[in-house]
């Protein structure tokens, strides 16, 4: 089977659209239709029904689903299986959360390389949605997100958390803090309405940013006040030109670990999971 049909049948899923998928694809409207015949026809049943309400999956297509991501899943993982990893076994592809990757990267992967020594890896920082995506469809073997996206054929862990600070340079009280020069942090959904429940007046605001060393460099560049992670709030305060409003609490903010479900009881996933529950333990 050619894998393109796959794919064509996977992202046609996802946008319920011909046109849509076309786009995304960069690909002509009737060589979707034409890739989704030729699946159809290696399959032996319908797979998608057309109506003014959009394209549907049928009983059959709903069926096959599950087995497309398999198939999608087990030939990403077929081809970098084959790709050069030097003397070692395998390679192990890992994706880390930016804001978790800044400070912790160093020691997880000492620690990675310690607990399984016949393996080469592959970091890469991203965030939530894309490493989800990633590990779906087998380009990520592991990673450690913000906000699980629930998906049949993901497993999500609970490994721990960090806690993001708010720090000003302007006052020590929430009733010092200015609108005009508060920059909102968005690290998360789950971060965002504690947000919002703590701060209501500070929703809509000049500046925003989704990542904590970003969030920093405006701090630095224009003053205000914002959250950022812990370590990064106790550099600014003793840098001397920021300090911690100490009536509005930090804002926890869970990590999962995220393996496709087919990968939850092998030795190496169960080892790096250990291996991070341990670091957040300390």
């Amino acid at each position: 089977m050619q894998i393109e049909l796959l794919d064509t049948f996977l992202d046609l899923v996802e946008t319920r659209s011909f046109h849509r998928s076309a786009e995304r694809l960069e690909i002509t409207q009737s060589t979707v239709s034409a890739r989704v015949q030729v699946l159809e026809q290696a399959i032996g049943a319908r797979l998608f029904s057309r109506s003014r309400a959009g394209t549907q999956l049928t009983t059959e297509g709903l069926k096959f689903l599950p087995h497309a991501r398999g198939l999608r899943h087990a030939w990403t993982e077929a081809q970098r299986s084959v790709a050069p990893s030097g003397d070692l076994a395998v390679s192990l592809r890992i994706g880390i959360q930016h804001d978790l990757a800044a400070g912790r990267i160093a020691g997880w992967v000492g620690a990675f390389r310690k607990a399984l020594a016949d393996c080469a890896f592959y970091i890469e920082p991203d965030y939530s949605i894309q490493m989800c995506e990633d590990v779906a469809r087998g380009a990520l073997d592991y990673a450690l997100v913000y906000s699980p996206q629930p998906r049949p054929d993901l497993h999500f862990i609970s490994v721990g958390e960090v806690s993001y600070r708010l720090v000003s340079s302007s006052g020590t009280k929430r009733a010092e803090l200015l609108p005009a020069r508060y920059i909102r942090a968005s690290y998360s959904p789950a971060f965002d309405a504690t947000h919002a429940q703590a701060l209501p007046e500070m929703s809509a605001t000049p500046f925003a940013s989704g990542q904590d060393s970003a969030v920093s460099g405006l701090l630095q560049a224009m003053g205000g006040a914002a959250f950022v992670l812990e370590r990064t709030a106790a550099k600014l305060i003793a840098e001397g030109k920021f300090a911690a409003v100490t009536d509005v609490e930090p804002i926890p903010q869970p990590v999962y670990a995220v393996m496709h479900q087919r990968h939850r009881t092998q030795r190496m996933h169960k080892r790096l999971t250990k291996t991070v529950l341990k670091s957040f333990a300390r």
